[in-house]
C-alpha cells in the first residue's frame, strides 16, 4: 500500500475513515463531481449576492429533486415552501458542500469496529466475514498524524494574500497544504503541529496571532478564524485541484 499520513471519508455522514494516499487525494481533487459541486455553490452564491437572475439554477434537475424532497418532509417542508427562491438555492448549495468528500488531517488512524445495519445486525461481506468500519469520533482515535488544520473563511481580502504571509521568513509552522475553501473566499492551511507550542488549539491560536488574524471579522460579520477546528477529528472538505495554492506531497503523505 502507498504511504499515507491522514484519513478521508467519501462522505461525512456514513463513510468509514480510511487511509488517504497521494493517489486517493489526487483522484478526489480531480473528480468532476467535486468540481461541479464547488463551482455550482460559488456561482449560486455570487448570483444571489449580485442580484442576478437565478433561472439557470432553478432549472437544474439536482435542485428540483432536492426541492421536491425537502418540501415533502413533514416538518421542514412547510418552512422550505415559504422561503424565497434565493434562500432555497442557498440552502441547496449548502447541502452540496456537506456532500463533498472530506479529509481528517490530524488523524492517521481511527479504530475499526464491525459495521451494523439500521437494525443492529452485523454487515457481512461476500465471504461472510464482518465488514469493519472506522467511525470518526474523538474516542475512536488511535493515532494522530502530527498535522493540524486551520480554517480562515469569508476573508475581507483575497485568500492568496493570507497564504503569502505564511511564506514570510521566520514563520514558525511548516505548511504542507494550502487551498481555497469551497466558498472561494477562505484559506485552509494544513501544517506540522509543534508539540512545544501545546495542543492543536494552542497552535491554531498562536498561528492566527502570527498571521494577524485574531479578532478579524470577515464578509459575513463573523470572525474569520474557525475555532471549531480545535478537535482532531474535525473534517476538511475536499477542494478542487485549481484551488490548491501549495502542496508538499512528500511531507503531506509520508509519516
Amino acid at each position: 500500500m502507498e504511504p499515507y499520513r491522514f484519513t478521508f471519508q467519501n462522505n461525512q455522514f456514513t463513510a468509514s475513515c480510511e487511509p488517504c494516499t497521494a493517489s486517493v487525494f489526487g483522484a478526489l481533487v480531480r473528480n468532476a463531481v467535486v468540481a461541479w459541486k464547488i463551482g455550482t455553490r460559488q456561482a449560486v452564491e455570487r448570483a444571489v449576492r449580485e442580484g442576478k437572475p437565478l433561472d439557470e439554477f432553478t432549472r437544474l434537475s439536482d435542485f428540483q429533486r432536492w426541492r421536491i424532497w425537502q418540501e415533502s418532509r413533514p416538518k421542514a417542508g412547510q418552512t422550505t415552501a415559504l422561503l424565497t427562491t434565493a434562500a432555497k438555492l442557498l440552502q441547496w448549495v449548502q447541502t452540496l458542500k456537506w456532500s463533498l468528500p472530506d479529509f481528517i488531517f490530524a488523524v492517521r488512524e481511527f479504530g475499526a469496529e464491525p459495521k451494523t445495519d439500521k437494525d443492529g445486525n452485523q454487515v457481512l461481506d461476500a465471504q461472510g466475514k464482518p465488514v469493519m468500519y472506522r467511525r470518526r469520533k474523538q474516542e475512536n482515535i488511535k493515532h494522530l498524524s502530527g498535522l493540524f488544520m486551520s480554517d480562515y473563511d469569508h476573508l475581507p481580502f483575497p485568500p492568496q494574500e493570507l497564504f503569502e504571509r505564511t511564506r514570510a521568513k521566520g514563520f514558525p509552522w511548516k505548511v504542507r497544504l494550502a487551498h481555497l475553501t469551497s466558498s472561494g473566499c477562505g484559506l485552509r492551511l494544513v501544517c506540522e503541529w509543534i508539540p512545544e507550542v501545546g495542543r492543536i488549539a494552542d497552535n491554531q491560536y498562536l498561528q492566527a496571532k502570527e498571521l494577524g488574524m485574531l479578532n478579524v471579522k470577515g464578509t459575513t460579520g463573523k470572525f474569520v478564524t474557525d475555532n471549531s477546528c480545535v478537535n482532531a477529528d474535525r473534517i476538511s472538505y475536499c477542494p478542487r485541484l485549481q484551488d490548491i495554492l501549495y502542496i508538499d506531497e512528500d511531507k503531506l503523505f509520508n509519516p
